[in-house]
């Protein structure tokens, strides 16, 4: 393989330290656009090889790595990467993360698994090219009946790729009721938020129920109830579920209706309902904050410290003493020391006394990849407030 990028002779680039990125303004010089979607070599200014990866003009992350060594991105590269991606995830179930894009050496390409059905999102040109192969490979390792390809991110956007959400099979998938850790969900993966289902927190809705008997419990930003409904299978005394998406608080009371679970839920704004209840006695026993990623760029970032921070004073203010605080960040620019300023600060101004009970992260089947931060996205504190 002769096409090379090479890296400017000052770069102070992450790649030299294990980072499997490459920007554009880290190269000497960018690769005709003729060569986006394919797969070339990088090197250090000396010329020495530091993988093989996909390389796209038109994103402002120009090379992804593949590998260290030299690697061909076909059939048998798919396979091979894909076997381990499986391997890595046996006994975990059959819901679950079933590819991690770099973490799973498989750069843009993020696949969950919902029993018998796979949802994959492309987010790279190159992966895009051959969509169709992942798919086929998918079923046969793993057995399931259809793979829906979920490219509505706009992700996508920024390597010049067109949105748009077919099934392998070109039939419409139809929403369904499936079981997940002991709780009916209808789930709507070809028409619903992302994938259909964060199967990220699954591991902290039963961490955050062991503290829910007999509480009354908030479960702020529910989304479809999870927590919530977690919460009340538990035993809680009463459970609020509060979100702006009004479809999602419509199918949080299909769930709880069909599991037989009392949960309220209303569509409201999160900030502004906890500015009215502000003059309000202490509440809530145990409350559960688990918000959008309020930081999508680094440029974001500061705004979205101040915005986490009022969040969890508002909450820590609303908790009678003793009260459980379950708070979470799914912003990967975000990292646990800014998370842990912003609790501290927001209980500074709290007056409250604050414990750490429990560290919190996404689950082994969304692998951290030690030398890229950017793998690792979500993290949380629960937290005993006096």
């Amino acid at each position: 393989m002769s096409v090379s990028l090479k890296l400017k002779p000052n770069a102070n680039a992450r790649v030299l330290r294990g980072h499997p990125w490459v920007f554009a303004n880290e190269c000497e010089a960018l690769l005709p656009a003729e060569y986006d979607g394919s797969v070339v070599e990088c090197r250090d200014r000396t010329g020495r090889l530091l993988g093989t990866g996909i390389y796209n003009s038109k994103s402002q992350i120009v090379w992804r790595r593949l590998s260290r060594e030299r690697v061909v991105l076909d059939e048998a590269y798919l396979r091979g990467a894909l076997e381990r991606a499986v391997a890595r995830r046996q006994g975990a179930g059959d819901f679950k993360r079933l590819v991690w894009s770099e973490s799973d050496d498989l750069p843009g390409l993020v696949v969950d698994r919902f029993g018998d059905t796979l949802v994959a999102q492309i987010q790279t040109l190159a992966m895009d090219r051959h969509g169709a192969t992942i798919g086929d490979l998918l079923i046969e390792l793993t057995g399931a009946q259809e793979v829906i390809f979920r490219n509505d991110s706009n992700l996508r956007k920024l390597e010049g790729l067109a949105p748009g959400v077919h099934t392998r099979t070109g039939r419409a998938w139809e929403p369904r009721w499936s079981n997940i850790d002991g709780l009916d969900y209808w789930l709507d993966l070809q028409g619903g938020q992302k994938t259909g289902f964060y199967l990220d927190q699954r591991w902290q809705h039963a961490a955050v129920a062991k503290y829910a008997a007999g509480k009354r419990v908030l479960d702020a930003f529910c989304n479809q109830g999870s927590f919530a409904l977690h919460a009340a299978k538990a035993g809680a005394a009463s459970v609020l579920g509060l979100d702006s998406a009004f479809d999602a608080v419509a199918q949080a009371k299909k769930n709880a209706g069909r599991n037989g679970l009392k949960a309220d839920f209303q569509g409201v704004n999160v900030f502004d309902w906890f500015t009215a209840q502000r003059d309000a006695a202490p509440a809530w026993d145990l409350i559960i904050l688990d918000p959008p990623p309020f930081a999508k760029s680094k440029s974001a970032l500061e705004g979205a410290l101040r915005g986490y921070k009022e969040l969890n004073l508002r909450a820590m203010k609303a908790l009678a003493p003793g009260g459980v605080l379950a708070t979470y960040t799914c912003s990967h620019h975000m990292q646990d020391a800014q998370l842990r300023e912003v609790l501290a600060d927001a209980a500074a101004d709290a007056k409250r006394r604050v414990h750490v009970l429990e560290f919190c992260h996404q689950p082994p089947d969304h692998p951290v990849l030690v030398t890229m931060p950017e793998s690792e996205y979500l993290r949380g504190y629960i937290l005993r407030v006096e």
